[in-house]
């Protein structure tokens, strides 16, 4: 089981038909075979052996696509990059994995003189360029490698052997590596292609970003159905619109605040979407009123809700369209959907005993899409995967019929548009300020993005600091994404008798009324 097999299947089988359009570029199956072989040529020329890493920093293209089969065909390992980054943050997972290899595109070649500032680990950059724009010195022109290097056989690893590296946000303040292999991604494919009806052949649109477990998920799914990848550069609610008309786009994965640009953008209204037959949502909270107007807004597709983690590659439970309805009061529309058949899920107590259905605890989770573990963290892994199960650190329960519900966190992550956050990486940044005594980082209900973080302080007494001063702080140490977008100064904070901060109360005022709290 490699997950290079659908590229020999499609070259072989379907050598003509289109692979990836990008653009106005469209690559057939064959093409993108012999792109993808003389790549992975190239990587092998400069080093890379069976199992090491091999990173790249850009938006959605084709040649991302490129990059991900050519890697795996040369026996690499994939280190996508969050792009939203800082440089700073990038240069942590490039060191933390040994990644000596890295590509660019035209939006990030910018970066890399910090990059190898910042980086011991960093040696050869190959630059994707679209344009005339200068390359970075010292790097490697990525087209040229293609047309100089003969193809190369594939190094067909698979199974249990290590496929990607997707840094997370860190409980200690640092990202840490979530490991999956061949299986792990190739079995969560299918679980997910056989627990529920999706847009079949039909061309596929990645509007997720690659970097992104969903995104990457998406990939293998596309290619496992012979979807033809259709790739924009990021979300982009009017191109969005149209490339769905165009290609006549049959499947695509969306967060909430996708599904609201696309249904409030007025293209929607001229714009032929039925091609639509699966618009698959998660990776955020949803509010049932933006779910009801989606359904209405897209009638043709059927809806089908996700909800995992990186460390599960990442679906364990769906709501499949059959059981989405009209009637939001309907008990189910509030859960996470049933286990997919690639997945076990239980729900266990404190002991890490499983409790009666309708019981609050642990979301646990066993099967072939588990991680191998986190990258060079032991402890870590050993806590995660105790038991024979992957704890996610969810709180959730079971209803007689399967259904799970998501009801808490219970390691603090705040999923603010797709995007993980440790509550306790931005706390460690706010604290670093003279002024702070306490500080506690939530996420708490917005409109748009799912969950915003909001940073709660108490500052000393007779000190006074500024937003804008805390905003410059975590905006020159952390992703834009991570940084509060908005604030409350208190006198004091809700305690434990241990002296622990109780989130739980800070976030009860702004959760009230919501029928869910997190998705």
């Amino acid at each position: 089981m490699h997950l290079t097999a659908a590229i020999h299947r499609d070259a072989r089988e379907q050598p003509h038909q289109p692979a990836t359009i990008c653009g106005d570029r469209i690559r057939t199956r064959a093409e993108l075979k012999d792109r993808v072989s003389r790549l992975a040529a190239a990587l092998r020329g400069f080093g890379i052996r069976d199992g090491e890493r091999i990173g790249i920093l850009s938006m959605n293209s084709d040649r991302y696509i490129e990059y991900i089969f050519a890697t795996l065909w040369a026996g690499g390992v994939l280190n996508a990059v969050n792009i939203r980054w800082s440089a700073k943050e990038i240069a942590f997972s490039l060191d933390d994995c040994d990644t000596r290899v890295l590509l660019v595109d035209d939006s990030f070649a910018p970066m890399v003189p910090e990059l190898r500032r910042l980086s011991q680990k960093l040696e050869t950059v190959i630059y994707m360029s679209e344009g005339s724009a200068p390359a970075p010195e010292g790097s490697h022109d990525y087209e040229r490698l293609i047309a100089t290097h003969d193809p190369c056989e594939d190094a067909l690893r698979g199974g249990s052997d290590l496929a990607a590296i997707f840094y997370t946000g860190g409980t200690t303040g640092t990202p840490k590596g979530v490991m999956l292999s061949h299986q792990n991604l190739m079995m969560d494919a299918l679980g997910l292609t056989a627990g529920a009806d999706h847009g079949g052949s039909a061309p596929g649109l990645h509007v997720a970003p690659l970097f992104h477990i969903g995104g990457m998920a998406v990939v293998v799914q596309f290619s496992l159905r012979r979807a033809p990848h259709v790739l924009i550069p990021a979300f982009d609610a009017a191109e969005t619109l149209r490339l769905i008309e165009k290609w006549k786009i049959g499947d695509i994965f969306t967060v909430p605040t996708m599904l609201r640009r696309l249904i409030d953008h007025p293209d929607h209204a001229i714009r032929d979407t039925s091609s639509l037959r699966s618009i698959r949502y998660g990776a955020a909270p949803i509010d049932q009123t933006l779910l009801q107007a989606a359904m209405k807004a897209f009638p043709s597709a059927g809806f089908l809700q996700v909800y995992g983690q990186t460390e599960a590659s990442p679906v364990v439970a769906a709501l499949a369209p059959e059981l989405h309805t009209a009637d939001p009061s309907v008990r189910h529309m509030a859960s996470a959907g049933r286990s997919i058949p690639t997945a076990e899920i239980t729900i266990r107590d404190e002991e890490d005993r499983e409790v009666p259905p309708g019981t609050v605890g642990e979301i646990c989770v066993r099967g072939p899409t588990v991680m191998l573990g986190y990258w060079n963290r032991p402890e870590e892994t050993a806590h995660a995967l105790r038991t024979g199960w992957l704890h996610t650190g969810d709180a959730g329960m079971m209803d007689e019929e399967g259904f799970v519900y998501v009801v808490d966190r219970v390691k603090d992550i705040i999923i603010t548009g797709g995007e993980n956050v440790y509550s306790t990486e931005v706390e460690n940044v706010l604290a670093r300020h003279p002024a702070v005594q306490f500080c506690a980082v939530i996420g708490v209900p917005d409109p748009e993005w799912g969950e915003r973080v909001h940073a709660v302080l108490v500052l000393h007494e007779g000190q006074s600091a500024s937003e804008a001063e805390f905003k410059a702080l975590c905006k020159a140490e952390i992703a834009g994404f991570k940084c509060p977008r908005s604030f409350e100064f208190r006198s004091e904070m809700p305690l434990s008798p241990a002296g622990k901060i109780l989130k739980r109360e800070l976030r009860e005022s702004f959760w009230q009324g919501q029928s869910r709290r997190v998705g």
